[in-house]
């Protein structure tokens, strides 16, 4: 019985990357210092929505919809979504829009002390422009829109695992 030389070189391959610590980047990696957290969002925002997959996709945090019960709360500060014509063509039409989204946000505990300071996360795409394909292009703009809610809910949560949340205890008795 004779191993394929594919066969074997592919399991070299994965035995060295394995060995060397490669991870493939996803939600799992994005445990949070919190045992419970409430997000005060409406339930039908698409951030809260897609935060609370990631956080029970990786499994260390609990979400929790009583604000007494809750060690962090997730609190939204602004989010603006804006459209903006990047250029224009010889006729005055529309070749090129912007869009932008920028979104703040902040932790807090049950006393409304700040864990993590406000964060800002800007996200910006362009997109071409067709008045012949306008239906089209409408598509490619929402589709380009989610993209952009999908990248802003994993910025949040690299972002929420990586800073350490500092004790507001500690710091009032100073």
């Amino acid at each position: 019985m004779r191993v394929p030389f594919q066969l074997l070189l592919a399991a070299i391959f994965a035995a060295i990357l394995t060995g060397c610590g490669f991870q493939l980047r996803g939600t799992l990696s994005g445990n949070l210092p919190y045992k419970t957290m409430l997000i005060a969002l409406p339930d039908t925002a698409d951030v809260r929505i897609w935060l609370e997959r990631y956080i029970n996709a990786a499994g260390s945090t609990e979400i929790v919809d009583d604000p007494k019960l809750a060690e962090a709360t997730f609190q939204q500060i602004s989010d603006s979504r804006v459209k903006t014509i990047l250029s224009v063509n010889a006729q005055g039409r529309v070749r090129e829009y912007r869009l932008q989204l920028n979104y703040r946000f902040r932790v807090v505990n049950a006393k409304g002390q700040v864990l993590v300071p406000p964060n800002e996360v800007s996200l910006t795409r362009d997109i071409t422009f067709d008045d012949s394909n306008v239906l089209a292009k409408d598509l490619e703009e929402s589709l380009l829109w989610r993209d952009m809610n999908n990248d802003l809910v994993n910025q949040i949560m690299r972002r929420l695992s990586i800073i350490k949340p500092k004790n507001p205890d500690l710091e009032e008795d100073k």
